[in-house]
């Protein structure tokens, strides 16, 4: 019955909180000790495990790898049949096995100790074989399984991800870690153009500036916003630098006060002081400040405060930035 279902949702939901929240109460010298080694890694962070332990340890390398600890998974079985070669001198491996008694893990260890290779053990058995083999030992024992059976990994796999997560982020916390060194880790997909994308690479340039010279007619003006489809444009001094700008904002706003369109000069409209950026701005700084401000476009100006480039909410859009 669907009662059933949501019944059996929330206990094993609740298991495997309390099994998290049991872990926390053994976060001690040991983590800070595991913590120590993989900050003192001259190589890379080697992963292992076995059936969903391994699964866990892959999701761990990946985690690691992605937020500045070099880190990659073995597979036990093969590294006994090749992949050993993988593991060097220098690096240091983390072993995922509940038991702790893991054949295929157990049998690594006297080779890793030949390679003076440090090992992390996490384990749900502080006495197992693993456990006591290592260098560091993480308890990541439960009390149980959320499994009905006592036997379908749940509550420690939850328990060791949880585990691998908080090394994974105290490290990141500990090189300092930024967002600028996440994006280059990540540069596909919507979260690496927000923190790689720069309004150079999406902006209007050359000719698809709209540009008119202070002291013109609005209406003609109006021609140039027509034009250029971007509902603005840059009213320039002489020299060419930017003495504002005219939006469709500043247009409704004239017409609301009775300005004449077809015999008002562009610089009793216009906006001056307006908000600009500089080119090499992260696109997603320019939707913040677009954002801030409540409007839509953005002129890039170089350093002679000469318009190089016009950036849109619509480019922001297109470009899966917004």
């Amino acid at each position: 019955m669907p009662s059933s279902y949501i019944d059996t949702a929330t206990r094993v939901i609740a298991m495997e909180r309390d099994a998290v929240s049991a872990l926390g109460e053994r976060i001690d010298d040991s983590f800070s000790r595991a913590c120590e080694l993989l900050l003192q890694c001259k190589g890379r962070v080697v992963v292992t495990g076995m059936g969903k332990s391994g699964h866990i340890g892959n999701k761990l390398a990946a985690t690691l790898a992605s937020t500045g600890t070099p880190a990659f998974f073995v597979h036990p079985g093969e590294a006994s049949h090749g992949d050993m070669g993988m593991i060097t001198a220098g690096d240091v491996v983390i072993a995922l096995s509940n038991s702790g008694s893991t054949a295929e893990l157990v049998t690594l260890i006297p080779l890793l100790k030949l390679l003076a290779v440090p090992v992390i053990a996490m384990t749900g058995k502080p006495h197992s074989e693993l456990a006591t083999s290592a260098d560091v030992h993480l308890d990541v024992g439960v009390a149980q399984e959320a499994c009905p059976l006592n036997l379908a990994p749940t509550s420690s796999t939850t328990v060791s991800l949880v585990m691998g997560d908080a090394l994974a982020i105290a490290l990141l916390e500990a090189r300092g870690f930024t967002a600028d060194d996440f994006a280059f880790s990540h540069p596909g997909g919507a979260l690496g153009r927000r923190l790689l994308l720069k309004i150079d690479s999406i902006m209007h340039t050359g000719s698809e500036i709209p540009r008119v010279n202070s002291g013109v007619p609005l209406s003609d003006a109006l021609l140039e916003m027509s034009s250029k489809a971007l509902g603005m444009t840059t009213v320039l001094n002489s020299d060419g630098s930017l003495a504002g700008i005219f939006t469709d904002g500043d247009l409704r706003r004239a017409i609301d006060k009775g300005v004449d369109i077809h015999h008002a000069s562009i610089d009793e409209v216009m906006t001056i002081n307006c908000r600009s950026i500089k080119p090499g701005t992260l696109a997603a700084e320019a939707l913040r400040i677009m954002e801030d401000n409540k409007i839509t476009v953005l002129v890039a100006l170089d350093t002679d405060n000469k318009p190089i480039g016009v950036v849109h909410t619509h480019d922001l859009l297109k470009a899966g930035v917004a």
